[in-house]
């Protein structure tokens, strides 16, 4: 039943050691004596399989969550279950084995395994269950508190490592500190009590009692702390956050409004981010927070942090429509204040999708919807980029939207959205009368360029519906659409842009590559197909080095596009590029068998014909060492051969023909 209780009321999964430990511990004693702890297998034989050890995390659990929750929901299984443990993690750290700790050098947790948690909960358990055994227990550890093995364990389970590090060996955090951190108002009264008391004394994170008790939410023990007469409610941490700011942080609402009862309380005292107490209520999105600091008059609506951003700014940024719209019923609020990077709220409410922002924010009349940040991207062009619909349909609905500008590399939201294959931004923006389809950005590519070569068939099909778009309008290198998506191998593109009768098909870029030549270079064969079903497609154009698309084909081995193209009849396989060098030298040279062999199934293919160098197809495959290529063109020869020089039964069957002689 002590196993059963620890596995369902720990506040954390307990290691297989840490409940060892902690079923060794007999309450009220001064020493621990490890050899009490049981046995693995005693403690799964004992609780007849309602226990398992969780082999990849190390840690005890119940066998399945529906028991844990049918044990804990009788009130009457286990006795106390949480003064219990609080029990026996105080005796724990009372003993003498731990007292007797280095606090220089904690130990690890094969050494003492039930020191962490012992530390870290304690005063998590007692809080729920204070017993007058707890409330003994816990008077006697916090009175030696200062440098004791538990208060470095919590202090470092408790703040980030960059805060604890270097902290030397007695970190001032005191009983009182531990008291406030857990919420135990009946330690802190004690301890406030007791003469000598520094209620302002900082740990080594430069947190005070009253900070430590806001920030987790202790509303019983910021009232005591507060009542006292010499307690500074502004004294931040090493950080710069008051109490104010973490509870406002963390939307402890009562704890807020305790702390703003306080004339003397700066409810604009900023930390080292110059993020103030409203800052981090609204990026929080604690509502009741936000509330109560806004019924002080002397709150800053507008003060920025470091980065710039406003409350306003947060609160847009996270999508928190109830605090936007109580800031937004403030007129003072400057709607359009932006952060260091010129992003207003709106911007950042449309880059992150807020619909409902969005719509408070254009319900604003002095809002500017076009302020674009240092990028040049305008809120538009944020939402456009990341497929926000509904944000671009609620800018698109305000007139004053301008659709086509540009940020700073030339993208406009059309362009964007095309890129990115968004369709449903693209339909929204094309709905727009004033968008310019073809407008390019700072390179050339316009939206139906990026969206052929990206492969959004949607988007350009959507693109390729209105008439006035130019379907062979090109980049700086001369590269179309139709050429992008060959390039690229999508076939659907591709064909989309074969149904424009104005499409060229042989508009080649700045090195003369046409798209049947990029597509045959690559293999794609179902684009190869697609080109050549077009009767305008010019089979062997050439490019700048004067390789047509079967000698692209040939070169880089592309058995399946050689094909299609030596199908075509007007194909010629003997052309001859800048290096004098035919396709069969080029699969040759390389040793492509599958290409040499098409080739040679040609009638009309030339075997000898020399590259620049002189030498032939079978002299480039001999040399390079390609044996079966080197067979294929032999046989092919001794065919040619045989057919070329008639057998001796040819010779005698026209001796026998031959006409007599006349006398």
């Amino acid at each position: 039943m002590a196993t059963l209780m620890w596995v369902c009321h720990a506040e954390r999964p307990l290691q297989v050691d840490e409940l060892r430990h902690a079923l060794a511990v007999e309450i009220g004693a001064t020493d621990f004596d490890s050899e009490n702890a049981p046995s693995v297998g005693a403690l799964l034989g004992c609780c007849q399989g309602l226990i398992t050890v969780d082999k990849e995390a190390s840690t005890v659990r119940v066998i399945h969550f529906t028991v844990q929750e049918y044990l804990c929901a009788d009130p009457d299984l286990f006795s106390h279950p949480h003064s219990t443990i609080a029990e026996a993690c105080l005796t724990y750290l009372n003993s003498a084995q731990v007292k007797n700790l280095s606090s220089h050098h904690l130990p690890d947790g094969q050494v003492m395994p039930f020191l962490n948690y012992s530390s870290r909960y304690w005063g998590t358990h007692a809080n729920r269950d204070l017993s007058s055994q707890v409330m003994a227990l816990g008077l006697q550890l916090v009175n030696l508190y200062e440098g004791h093995p538990s208060a470095i364990s919590l202090f470092e389970q408790a703040l980030p490592t960059i805060y604890t590090a270097g902290t030397g060996s007695s970190p001032p955090f005191s009983g009182l500190h531990c008291a406030s951190f857990f919420g135990i108002v009946e330690l802190v009264a004690s301890l406030t009590n007791a003469q000598g008391c520094d209620i302002n004394l900082c740990d080594c994170g430069g947190y005070t009692p009253l900070l430590w008790a806001a920030k987790n939410g202790h509303n019983r023990v910021v009232k005591l702390l507060l009542e006292q007469e010499d307690v500074d409610p502004n004294r931040a941490n090493d950080q710069g956050n008051t109490p104010l700011s973490w509870a406002a942080h963390n939307g402890h609402e009562e704890v807020v409004k305790l702390i703003l009862d306080r004339n003397d309380v700066d409810p604009n005292f900023s930390d080292m981010n110059d993020q103030t107490p409203l800052g981090y209520a609204a990026v929080q999105g604690c509502i009741g927070a936000v509330k109560l600091l806004l019924s002080r008059d002397d709150v800053e609506l507008n003060r920025p942090c470091d980065k710039g951003g406003t409350p306003l700014f947060w609160a847009a940024n996270s999508g928190h429509e109830s605090v936007v719209k109580l800031l937004l019923d403030r007129k003072v609020v400057d709607p359009n204040r932006p952060e260091k990077n010129n992003c207003t709220p709106l911007w950042a409410a449309a880059a992150e999708g807020h619909e409902g922002v969005v719509k408070l924010l254009l319900g604003r009349e002095d809002v500017d919807p076009n302020r674009a940040g240092l990028d040049g991207r305008t809120p538009l062009v944020c939402a456009a980029e990341e497929g926000h619909e509904g944000v671009v349909k609620l800018l698109l609905g305000r007139e004053d939207v301008e659709s086509n500008k540009p940020e700073n590399q030339g993208g406009t939201p059309l362009l964007w959205a095309a890129l990115n294959g968004h369709e449903g931004v693209v339909k929204l923006v094309l709905g727009r009368e004033d968008v310019e389809p073809n407008r390019s950005d700072n390179e050339g590519y316009t939206p139906l360029l990026w969206a052929a070569i990206n492969g959004h068939e949607g988007a350009v099909k959507l693109l390729l519906d209105r008439k006035v778009v130019d379907s062979n309008r090109p980049e700086k290198n001369n590269c179309t659409p139709l050429w992008a998506a060959a390039f690229e191998g999508h076939e659907g593109v591709v064909k989309l842009l074969l149904g424009r009768e104005d499409v060229d098909p042989n508009r080649s870029d700045l090195d003369g590559r046409t798209p049947l030549a990029c597509a045959a270079e690559k293999g794609y064969e179902g684009v190869v197909k697609l080109l050549l079903d077009r009767n305008d497609v010019d089979p062997n154009r050439p490019d700048e080095d004067a390789t047509t698309p079967l000698g692209c084909a040939a070169c880089w081995g592309q058995k399946g596009t050689a094909k299609l193209l030596l199908a075509r009849d007007d194909v010629d396989p003997n052309c001859l590029d800048k290096f004098n060098k035919t396709p069969l030298g080029w699969a040759a040279s390389k040793g492509y068998e599958g290409v040499v062999d098409l080739l040679l199934g040609r009638e009309d293919v030339n075997l000898n014909r020399p590259d620049e160098d002189g030498q032939t197809p079978l002299a480039c495959a001999t040399r390079n060492g390609h044996k079966e290529v080197v067979k294929l063109l032999q046989a092919r020869m001794s065919m040619e051969s045989a057919v070329a020089q008639p057998s001796n039964q040819q010779l005698n069957n026209r001796h026998q023909i031959r006409p007599e002689a006349p006398n």
